[in-house]
């Protein structure tokens, strides 16, 4: 899984091929761990 970037303790990451979810970047920091979904129409990021 290539690293994208670190900020504060934040490590974002992707895989190349989860099926057919929408394109989106993980995001984990110790134990927590959340996934970030990336709309190409619009210019914000949904946290879900």
């Amino acid at each position: 899984m290539p690293t994208i970037l670190y900020v504060q303790g934040w490590r974002f990451y992707f895989y190349s091929n989860e099926g057919n979810e929408p394109m989106h970047v993980h995001a984990v920091k110790g134990d927590a761990e959340c996934k970030y979904w990336l709309y190409q129409d619009r210019f914000d990021i949904s946290e879900q």
